[in-house]
């Protein structure tokens, strides 16, 4: 497969939009046919569930519990690879430690004037449904990477919803990190139908307050179409990546990290933008014998890829590959640049940045500490990772004195006689009047 190179402000703005769109267009285009799946199983609960497992995923649970049972785990867990149960205990202690520094403070009052205290009271949501994707592969990272912030949070209830295997097992590794996370409700559900499953509940997967969790466009599309009925996070579909490269860039290192995340699916986008044309050329050189070397289906899902949406654009900056960065706000960002601190400034939208060579994509994506599940579409302008906050509610809390309302009074009447409501003036009026 050959790897073109083209100059981003040559490119048309339909061209550059295509790509700045990514697999946006794709989500659109599965939302009628996931409203479908959704509404049946809003009608007909456990029974439209096992269908739509057997109709896309091709297992058939009839008679079997959509729940995983006990001796399941226990069973997968014992023949589970020694080395991989260490690998994830030192990946979630990393998260762990990461993400216990967020965890807020129960009360933190200020006192905004002499007498007027006000701030927030922090809770944990009530219950959780975290879905973990597995149609491309295995991903117990995905599930202690949403189940960690949602322990140290303190959410009484998690349920986890991930596809099955083609003997309607759930993968052994998740089943472990689920256990190391305290989790012990996991279901062997995925796609849209684990979405609205979590969302209006059946007679044995109880509704949820809020899910999250990254997936296809289908999962996409499904909680979308949910969102009016609880809370579903911030958006997580099809991966992305992004790499900024300068002329001293290593062509070998970067061509690797490029393809790290366009092998989750042939939906991802992989794109590197370079300042320098020798990089550039050498990377399209390095490129197809990287893929070639990768098994199936990866080998097939890159190159999808770079036939759809990922590819090698020459900038005339870096300063002009950043603000390309900025417009397309991707999920995972990487700076390969001789001074990536420097670039990191010209940086305003990106779910992560990751910063020199050393820091590859898979690095962050198992084990840095920072969470790995990620805003994309371009939704990193505004959303940001997974945190302990996304399991939190806040309540604010006032308490004002006697000597703060005999301050505040007079300015409190001024306003709500301007604004017209007597009732609000006339609290205060009246407190005085009885004193």
């Amino acid at each position: 497969m050959e790897i073109a190179i083209e100059q981003w402000d040559l490119l048309t703005e339909k061209q550059q939009r295509r790509y700045l769109a990514r697999s946006e267009a794709e989500i659109a285009d599965v939302t009628a046919g996931v409203q479908q799946i959704v509404d049946s199983v809003r009608q007909r609960g456990d029974e439209a569930v096992r269908e739509s497992v057997l109709r896309f995923d091709r297992v058939d649970l009839a008679g079997k519990p959509l729940e995983v049972q006990p001796q399941e785990t226990e069973t997968a867990v014992a023949a589970l690879d020694p080395k991989v149960r260490t690998a994830i205990d030192y990946a979630i202690q990393n998260v762990r430690r990461f993400h216990e520094v967020q965890m807020p403070r129960t009360v933190a009052l200020t006192e905004v004037r002499p007498g007027i205290l006000a701030g927030e009271r922090a809770r944990p949501i009530s219950s959780a449904g975290l879905y973990v994707p597995r149609g491309r592969g295995s991903f117990p990272s995905m599930l202690y990477m949403l189940a960690v912030p949602a322990q140290v949070a303190g959410v009484g209830d998690v349920a986890v919803v991930t596809p099955p295997a083609e003997d309607g097992s759930v993968d052994a590794a998740c089943l472990y990190a689920a256990l190391r996370c305290g989790v012990h409700r996991i279901y062997r559900v995925g796609g849209p139908q684990a979405i609205a499953a979590l969302a209006y509940g059946t007679r044995e997967i109880p509704p949820v307050r809020k899910i999250i969790g990254p997936g296809s466009a289908y999962v996409a599309a499904a909680k979308r179409i949910v969102s009016s009925v609880l809370d579903v996070g911030l958006p997580a579909g099809p991966s992305e990546s992004m790499i900024i490269a300068d002329r001293d860039a290593d062509p070998y290192r970067v061509a690797m990290d490029l393809i790290i995340e366009a092998e989750h699916g042939a939906d991802s986008s992989a794109i590197l933008l370079t300042s320098s044309r020798p990089v550039a050329e050498a990377v399209a050189t390095i490129l197809p014998e990287l893929i070639s070397a990768l098994p199936e289906p990866r080998r097939s899902f890159v190159n999808a890829v770079f036939s759809n949406y990922g590819g090698i654009f020459l900038c005339s900056s870096i300063e002009e590959a950043a603000d390309i960065a900025n417009q397309f706000a991707p999920e995972h960002l990487q700076i390969q640049t001789v001074n990536p601190w420097d670039t990191l400034s010209l940086i305003e939208n990106a779910g992560e940045i990751l910063l020199g060579d050393t820091t590859p994509f898979s690095i962050a994506n198992y084990l840095a500490g920072a969470n790995a599940v990620l805003p994309t579409g371009g939704k990193a302008r505004t959303y940001s990772a997974v945190s302990v906050r996304d399991f939190i509610k806040y309540s604010s809390v006032v308490h004002v004195t006697q000597s703060g309302m005999d301050e505040a009074a007079e300015h409190v009447i001024a306003l709500a006689d301007y604004e017209g409501f007597p009732a609000h003036a006339g609290a205060l009026r009246m407190r005085y009047e009885n004193r």
